[in-house]
């Protein structure tokens, strides 16, 4: 082993070794909302679970929504906030890949509770995460669950209704990048996005507070720079172009290869971090939301190292083309929040502000917590009005083009 691995080795430990003795057990079913619809997969996943929720005359609800969660959580905790726009709009949800029920350790739990269980262990649920060396399958998942949506939308009133997405974290990430894959195809469903609720975007990479981010926040750096420079040449000076490619080449690859090799069986089960304490206290600025998160049985635990690595360079590929995205939003976040710092939210909202007139953005610099929707009130219910009010407004845009092009 050389001695930048052995380096790198030490770095990790501290974060890692968290991992070791986690233990989970699910003990009470899924928190469901709203009617239950099931695709079936390709692969031997569960089958995708399309939750939907509408007003009492779905027909005269103006556009359909859907919400795509975070890393690590799942949709059936957004009943209250889904129950919220199901006043004016159909609203409908899903798992992402590896996440809630689409999770085949949450799945098997919740159906023996049903059945009559008591408790079931679900400490491998983490495991789900092996096929994320990228965010292909959750977008995938994404493209599943808007096609059937787009189609009911149809069904349920006037064909060619606007559909919005209310995403979160990971969640922002994985329909952004969806969003610019845009295919010239008549029944794709990007075209019908009209606009995109981005609430603390996972746009740039975690920065540890305290002690932790002394060991940790110098190899989050080296790995994300690495990787950046790796896969995209800058338009630096040559000189330094040069040394930028350089410590790419000679560090990516070593990095990319140890995060592969802590994820094989066997030293996953060492090496794999539990989510540590102060990770929960960064999330929302309600106590009663915080002990909901600590004792939430179906929010996963543990990241494997390659899906961890995975979502960086989703990252590093996004920011790279992130200028292009054409769909008006209203981007969240906060200021002060180590979770997906503000620094990639910056970067983004300079990209792309200029792209359409309803780009809104509300930038909450003294806020230090990630989950805006699961704020403390009175601030929640005050997101939930400025969101309805930006829906309006990008109703009310489509009525001003549809007008002008008839």
């Amino acid at each position: 082993m050389s001695r930048s691995t052995v380096v790198l080795f030490l770095l990790l430990m501290p974060a890692m070794l968290s991992g070791c003795a986690h233990r989970q057990s699910v003990r009470e079913p899924y928190p469901r909302w709203g009617q239950e619809i099931q695709m079936a997969r390709t692969d031997e996943a569960p089958p995708l679970i399309l939750r939907w929720l509408q007003p009492p005359d779905p027909a005269q609800a103006p556009a359909c929504l859907l919400i795509v969660h975070g890393m690590n959580e799942y949709v059936g905790r957004y009943g209250q906030i889904a129950r919220h726009f199901a006043r004016r709009f159909v609203v409908a949800g899903f798992d992402l890949y590896a996440h809630g029920l689409s999770n085949p350790v949450l799945l098997a739990a919740d159906q023996a509770i049903r059945a009559g269980a008591t408790a079931r262990d679900v400490s491998d649920a983490y495991l789900a995460q092996v096929p994320l060396s990228d965010l292909a399958p959750m977008r995938r998942d994404l493209d599943r669950a808007l096609r059937r949506l787009v189609g009911m939308c149809d069904q349920k009133g006037s064909a060619g209704r606007p559909v919005f997405i209310l995403s979160h974290s990971l969640g922002s990430l994985v329909a952004a990048s969806y969003l610019l894959e845009q295919k010239n195809e008549a029944n794709d469903p990007r075209r019908r996005i009209q606009g995109i609720v981005l609430l603390g975007p996972g746009f740039s990479v975690p920065r540890l507070p305290g002690w932790r981010g002394w060991f940790a926040n110098p190899l989050i750096d080296l790995s994300f720079y690495a990787e950046h420079h790796f896969l995209y040449p800058g338009a630096e000076p040559l000189p330094q172009r040069m040394l930028n490619r350089t410590v790419a080449y000679a560090t990516a690859p070593l990095l990319n290869g140890l995060f592969e090799i802590l994820s094989w069986p066997g030293l996953r089960q060492v090496f794999t971090p539990s989510t540590p304490d102060w990770v929960v206290d960064y999330l929302t600025d309600s106590e009663a939301e915080r002990a909901r998160h600590r004792a939430d049985p179906y929010i996963i635990r543990r990241s494997l190292l390659r899906y961890v690595k995975g979502v960086e360079k989703e990252i590093v590929r996004f920011r790279h083309r992130m200028g292009a995205l054409p769909t008006p939003y209203f981007l969240v976040y906060s200021g002060r929040e180590p979770i997906t710092p503000a620094w990639g939210s910056h970067d983004f909202i300079a990209a792309t502000q200029h792209k359409h007139r309803d780009n809104r953005v509300l930038a909450l610099a003294e806020f230090d917590h990630h989950e805006h929707l699961f704020s403390a009130p009175p601030f929640r219910n005050e997101l939930l009005d400025r969101i309805d009010r930006w829906l309006e407004q990008r109703l009310s845009s489509l009525a001003r083009e549809g007008s002008r092009s008839r």
